[in-house]
């Protein structure tokens, strides 16, 4: 008799139990108090600041004076000099030119047929030539 009853009341204590949770989760839900480990993306890009944007390419013909933000490094043979722009062909045979300036940081003048790798700015002026 005594097992009858305790297998009675179980069924009536969860179902309690579960009802509770299921009234008090609004509640806390609307509660005014933030919890700092759940913050919404809203306020995650609000806190973050404003996003650099990315710098334009600049139109053909024009290309960057000074060192910038890397953009991309280029490996190959220098095919040609013109006074500070170097024509390098890529090992994939694109030709690639390099404007070099007084930022540039190199250890010597190259010359045609030096194997150069540079790094270089998206309007082709080179940060590094090695």
């Amino acid at each position: 008799m005594e097992t009858n009853r305790k297998t009675q009341i179980l069924p009536v204590l969860v179902a309690t139990l579960a009802v509770m949770a299921v009234a008090t989760t609004p509640a806390l839900a609307k509660s005014p108090k933030k919890s700092s480990s759940h913050s919404s993306a809203a306020a995650a890009a609000s806190s973050i600041g404003s996003i650099p944007a990315v710098q334009e390419a600049p139109k053909a013909g024009q290309h960057d004076s000074k060192p910038g933000p890397a953009w991309k490094t280029v490996g190959g043979t220098v095919k040609n000099v013109e006074g500070d722009v170097y024509t390098v062909e890529d090992y994939e045979g694109n030709q690639v030119k390099l404007h070099v300036g007084q930022g540039t940081k190199h250890i010597k003048k190259k010359k045609v047929g030096d194997t150069v790798r540079a790094e270089i700015t998206r309007g082709g002026f080179a940060n590094s030539i090695q």
